[in-house]
């Protein structure tokens, strides 16, 4: 089938600046971006691109040359399933917070809510492509809503995972490791394979687009974040060991990255992993091999999450301990908020779980982050329940300026890589705040040497 009309169902992290790329590089192809949240189409329609609701470097050029064009954001939804003959769901799969596989299990709603409302709309046969981060096998369900509508519409139903990496998305997109389509092994399963194929292979060469069958490319998905996850949290059991011992983490990592068989990717110690991926899928993971009865393999995965919990919790009571065992009415400033730099994603970040364990020592939060609104750094700690909303306002308080957000301060808690904070006039800001000032260095980023020569009390992961 030939293809020249696309919907994408949710225009998030990955729907956005996936359906931007796809748009640029096929101009030919009317691709359409659906949404219920009429505040968030009206962010990406914004004439100004740079206002749009994903920070991604190089997203608002694409989304720019290629909108109005081909690449069209719309709370439309029906409309844009009728004209389309590939539909990509791209929906949020939260882990489930209620019922059974509660906090492992990934919730389905909202892509069964899609698969239904395809069903009802669609009069012609569609393609409909998961691209959501889903657990194996479904497919099935998917197939067992689409194919039993009793109005004669054909469906065939493809995987096809994202591999993107919050901040390098558009280059991940443009120039792709590779790109995993998995389908039926039917005829028309590998038909439909082709027309997906035949979109991707207007920018990626043939030998970097894999074909699986639908229940491998799943699974593919699930194991590669866990193997990242895995690789994390590593580095970060040796971490604490360092601390003990008098090795540093960081020329530890540097020796192993070295052995070719291991590389250098994901061994830099942090205060560990966050984003709406990692935690998640590996969750996902562990319950599908309970399903089984794969306890071992299961008790094996959980370990990993077990592992990055620790490592926040450890953070925030060295913060406790070195602040003479109190920080009650203390300020500290964290510097970053979002899970990593060059993005605004903050879901699972790291800083709203050590902000949470400092809340309840009576901290007082300064929090500075280039991409995130104070009103974000609100809904993330409400969402935890653990304290009235009026509580945090009152305790956490967000600002544009780095110097006001360390006037005053205690200690400054680094939680995200943000570029910005190693070029900082450092002098200034110890001139601020109280004596003595300490540095909690979570991300190893900034230069030891040149904060203690000017005075700060610096304590950084694994060394």
């Amino acid at each position: 089938m030939k293809i020249n009309s696309i919907c994408c169902i949710g225009a998030g992290y990955v729907g956005g600046p996936t359906m931007a790329v796809i748009a640029q590089k096929c101009p030919n192809i009317k691709v359409t971006v659906v949404d219920l949240n009429q505040e968030r189409i009206d962010k990406w329609n914004d004439a100004n691109t740079q206002n749009i609701p994903v920070y991604e470097p190089g997203l608002p050029e694409v989304v720019q040359e290629a909108r109005g064009r081909n690449l069209f954001f719309s709370t439309e939804v029906d409309k844009a399933i009728e004209e389309a003959q590939l539909i990509f769901i791209s929906v949020n799969t939260p882990t489930k917070t209620y019922g059974s596989g509660k906090g492992m299990a990934a919730d389905l709603k909202y892509i069964e809510l899609c698969a239904r409302q395809i069903a009802r709309v669609a009069t012609t046969d569609k393609i409909v492509v998961e691209k959501s981060t889903l657990p194996v096998r479904t497919a099935e369900a998917l197939k067992s809503i689409l194919h039993n509508t009793g109005n004669g519409v054909q469906f065939q139903i493809l995987s096809n995972p994202e591999f993107l990496a919050e901040g390098t998305a558009v280059q991940d997109l443009l120039n792709p490791d590779r790109v995993l389509i998995g389908g039926d092994t039917t005829p028309e399963g590998q038909k439909a394979i082709q027309s997906l194929v035949d979109i991707y292979a207007h920018w990626v060469s043939r030998e970097k687009i894999l074909t699986t069958n639908v229940w491998s490319s799943e699974l593919s998905k699930l194991t590669a974040n866990a193997f990242l996850a895995q690789r994390v949290s590593s580095i970060n059991a040796i971490s604490e060991l360092c601390e003990k011992t008098g090795a540093n983490v960081s020329e530890v990592a540097k020796a192993i990255g070295m052995d070719s068989r291991i590389g250098n990717k994901f061994l830099k110690a942090s205060v560990g992993f966050g984003g709406s991926c990692f935690q998640k899928d590996i969750l996902n993971l562990v319950y599908i091999a309970k399903s089984y009865g794969l306890h071992e393999v299961a008790e094996y995965w959980e370990q990993v999450i077990i592992m990055n919990d620790h490592q926040k919790r450890r953070f925030s009571k060295n913060i406790v301990s070195t602040l003479y065992n109190t920080v009650s009415g203390k300020k500290i400033t964290f510097l970053g908020w979002a899970f990593k730099k060059d993005t605004n994603d903050t879901r699972e970040s790291a800083a709203i779980y050590i902000a949470d364990d400092l809340l309840n020592e009576q901290a007082l939060i300064s929090v500075y982050d280039p991409k995130v609104s104070s009103a974000q750094v609100q809904y993330d700690l409400n969402y935890l329940q653990t304290r009235s909303e009026q509580t945090n306002a009152t305790l956490v308080q967000s600002h544009t300026n780095v110097y006001e957000a360390c006037k005053d301060a205690h200690a400054i808690a680094v939680l995200t890589e943000w570029d910005e904070f190693k070029t900082y006039d450092w002098q200034k800001i110890y001139d601020t705040m109280l004596k003595p000032a300490f540095i909690f260095d979570g991300r190893n980023l900034l230069n030891s040497e040149m904060l203690e020569k000017i005075g700060f009390k610096y304590q950084s992961i694994g060394s």
